[in-house]
Protein backbone atom coordinates (compact mmCIF):
# COMPACT_ATOMS: atom_id res chain seq x y z
CA UNK A 1 0.00 0.00 0.00
CA UNK A 2 1.06 3.40 -1.15
CA UNK A 3 2.22 6.46 1.50
CA UNK A 4 -1.18 8.38 -0.52
CA UNK A 5 -3.18 5.56 0.06
CA UNK A 6 -2.77 4.73 3.87
CA UNK A 7 -3.54 9.20 4.40
CA UNK A 8 -6.69 8.70 2.17
CA UNK A 9 -7.79 5.83 4.70
CA UNK A 10 -6.82 7.79 7.59
CA UNK A 11 -9.02 10.92 6.35
CA UNK A 12 -12.02 8.94 5.65
CA UNK A 13 -11.29 6.96 9.25
CA UNK A 14 -11.34 10.50 10.59
CA UNK A 15 -13.99 11.78 8.75
CA UNK A 16 -16.20 8.73 9.49
CA UNK A 17 -14.90 9.14 13.69
CA UNK A 18 -16.16 12.64 13.79
CA UNK A 19 -19.79 11.31 12.01
CA UNK A 20 -19.83 8.55 14.38
CA UNK A 21 -19.62 10.55 17.41
CA UNK A 22 -21.81 13.57 16.18
CA UNK A 23 -24.64 11.59 14.69
CA UNK A 24 -25.42 9.39 17.62
CA UNK A 25 -27.19 10.36 21.03
CA UNK A 26 -26.08 10.18 24.61
CA UNK A 27 -28.14 6.91 25.66
CA UNK A 28 -27.01 5.12 21.90
CA UNK A 29 -22.95 5.49 22.93
CA UNK A 30 -23.52 4.05 26.48
CA UNK A 31 -25.63 1.27 24.93
CA UNK A 32 -23.22 -2.39 24.13
CA UNK A 33 -21.20 -2.71 21.38
CA UNK A 34 -21.47 -6.10 19.36
CA UNK A 35 -19.03 -8.50 20.49
CA UNK A 36 -16.92 -7.08 23.39
CA UNK A 37 -17.72 -6.10 26.64
CA UNK A 38 -17.73 -2.18 25.81
CA UNK A 39 -20.17 -0.08 24.87
CA UNK A 40 -20.40 2.01 21.78
CA UNK A 41 -18.78 4.89 23.33
CA UNK A 42 -15.66 3.01 24.90
CA UNK A 43 -15.28 1.17 21.65
CA UNK A 44 -15.08 4.62 19.75
CA UNK A 45 -12.28 5.84 22.40
CA UNK A 46 -10.60 2.17 21.64
CA UNK A 47 -10.60 2.78 18.38
CA UNK A 48 -8.81 6.38 18.87
CA UNK A 49 -6.62 4.61 21.28
CA UNK A 50 -5.30 2.80 18.34
CA UNK A 51 -3.65 5.96 16.29
CA UNK A 52 -2.34 7.11 19.62
CA UNK A 53 -0.45 3.95 19.80
CA UNK A 54 0.93 4.24 16.65
CA UNK A 55 2.97 7.04 17.20
CA UNK A 56 4.63 5.14 19.84
CA UNK A 57 4.87 2.11 17.83
CA UNK A 58 6.76 4.27 15.09
CA UNK A 59 9.53 4.92 17.38
CA UNK A 60 9.88 1.03 18.68
CA UNK A 61 10.21 0.23 14.74
CA UNK A 62 12.53 2.95 13.81
CA UNK A 63 14.76 1.80 16.63
CA UNK A 64 14.85 -1.95 16.34
CA UNK A 65 15.34 -1.71 12.31
CA UNK A 66 18.89 -0.24 13.35
CA UNK A 67 19.50 -3.05 15.52
CA UNK A 68 20.05 -7.13 14.16
CA UNK A 69 16.84 -8.80 13.61
CA UNK A 70 17.06 -11.60 16.90
CA UNK A 71 17.05 -7.83 18.81
CA UNK A 72 13.32 -6.88 17.93
CA UNK A 73 12.64 -10.90 17.67
CA UNK A 74 13.51 -11.64 21.77
CA UNK A 75 12.04 -7.83 22.55
CA UNK A 76 8.37 -9.51 20.89
CA UNK A 77 9.34 -12.83 22.51
CA UNK A 78 9.10 -10.52 26.10
CA UNK A 79 5.93 -8.98 25.29
CA UNK A 80 4.20 -11.45 23.27
CA UNK A 81 4.77 -13.32 27.19
CA UNK A 82 2.86 -10.11 28.90
CA UNK A 83 0.13 -10.60 26.22
CA UNK A 84 -2.20 -11.34 29.30
CA UNK A 85 -2.02 -8.31 31.58
CA UNK A 86 -1.49 -5.98 28.20
CA UNK A 87 -5.06 -7.10 27.59
CA UNK A 88 -6.47 -6.36 30.68
CA UNK A 89 -4.60 -3.11 30.96
CA UNK A 90 -6.26 -2.43 26.90
CA UNK A 91 -9.39 -3.36 28.09
CA UNK A 92 -9.65 -0.88 31.45
CA UNK A 93 -8.16 1.51 29.36
CA UNK A 94 -11.16 2.06 27.19
CA UNK A 95 -13.50 2.30 29.91
CA UNK A 96 -12.98 5.72 31.36
CA UNK A 97 -10.73 7.07 28.29
CA UNK A 98 -14.14 8.36 26.38
CA UNK A 99 -15.84 9.70 29.79
CA UNK A 100 -12.52 11.52 31.01
CA UNK A 101 -12.07 13.22 27.50
CA UNK A 102 -15.05 14.15 26.44
CA UNK A 103 -16.56 13.50 22.99
CA UNK A 104 -15.32 17.37 21.52
CA UNK A 105 -11.66 16.01 23.13
CA UNK A 106 -11.53 12.52 21.11
CA UNK A 107 -12.64 14.12 17.87
CA UNK A 108 -9.76 16.87 18.36
CA UNK A 109 -7.58 14.40 19.13
CA UNK A 110 -8.50 12.28 16.49
CA UNK A 111 -7.66 15.05 14.16
CA UNK A 112 -4.32 15.72 15.49
CA UNK A 113 -3.28 12.44 15.83
CA UNK A 114 -4.14 11.33 12.50
CA UNK A 115 -2.68 15.19 11.02
CA UNK A 116 0.97 14.03 12.84
CA UNK A 117 0.81 10.46 11.02
CA UNK A 118 -0.13 11.69 8.27
CA UNK A 119 2.94 13.95 8.14
CA UNK A 120 5.26 11.26 9.82
CA UNK A 121 4.31 8.74 6.86
CA UNK A 122 4.73 11.60 3.96
CA UNK A 123 8.31 12.29 5.31
CA UNK A 124 9.69 8.69 5.47
CA UNK A 125 11.17 7.69 2.34
CA UNK A 126 10.52 3.96 0.66
CA UNK A 127 13.48 2.50 1.91
CA UNK A 128 12.66 3.68 5.29
CA UNK A 129 8.93 2.50 4.92
CA UNK A 130 10.47 -0.92 3.97
CA UNK A 131 12.63 -1.27 7.54
CA UNK A 132 10.29 -3.47 10.07
CA UNK A 133 10.69 -5.08 13.30
CA UNK A 134 8.97 -8.18 14.56
CA UNK A 135 5.88 -7.78 16.90
CA UNK A 136 4.05 -9.65 19.50
CA UNK A 137 1.15 -11.48 18.03
CA UNK A 138 -0.90 -12.21 20.37
CA UNK A 139 -1.66 -8.51 21.18
CA UNK A 140 -3.67 -8.18 18.04
CA UNK A 141 -5.15 -9.86 14.93
CA UNK A 142 -3.77 -7.03 12.54
CA UNK A 143 0.56 -7.57 14.30
CA UNK A 144 1.89 -10.01 11.81
CA UNK A 145 5.10 -11.59 13.09
CA UNK A 146 7.29 -9.09 11.29
CA UNK A 147 6.01 -5.74 10.52
CA UNK A 148 7.52 -3.02 8.08
CA UNK A 149 7.18 0.80 8.83
CA UNK A 150 4.60 0.94 6.25
CA UNK A 151 2.69 -1.90 7.60
CA UNK A 152 2.52 -0.09 11.04
CA UNK A 153 1.26 2.91 9.52
CA UNK A 154 -1.63 0.75 7.41
CA UNK A 155 -2.45 -0.70 11.02
CA UNK A 156 -4.62 1.90 13.38
CA UNK A 157 -6.99 1.63 10.34
CA UNK A 158 -7.37 -1.50 10.09
CA UNK A 159 -8.12 -1.69 13.90
CA UNK A 160 -10.38 0.93 13.30
CA UNK A 161 -12.15 -0.67 10.27
CA UNK A 162 -12.76 -4.17 12.42
CA UNK A 163 -14.13 -2.61 15.45
CA UNK A 164 -16.36 -0.18 13.51
CA UNK A 165 -18.46 -3.34 12.44
CA UNK A 166 -18.87 -4.52 16.22
CA UNK A 167 -20.10 -0.67 17.13
CA UNK A 168 -23.84 -1.22 17.21
CA UNK A 169 -25.10 2.80 16.38
CA UNK A 170 -27.65 3.61 13.93
CA UNK A 171 -25.05 4.67 11.39
CA UNK A 172 -22.13 2.11 11.93
CA UNK A 173 -25.23 -0.15 11.01
CA UNK A 174 -26.15 2.13 7.68
CA UNK A 175 -28.97 3.51 9.24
Amino acid sequence: MEQDEICAEMDRARADFRELLDTATVAQLRLPSDGTRWTNEQLLFHMLFGYLLVRNLLVLVRGFARLPDAMSKRFAALLDAGTRPFHVINYVGSLGGARVLGHARMERLMDRVIHSLQSSLRRQSATALDHGMHFPVGWDPYFKEYMTLREVYHYPTQHYDHHRRQLTLPKARGG
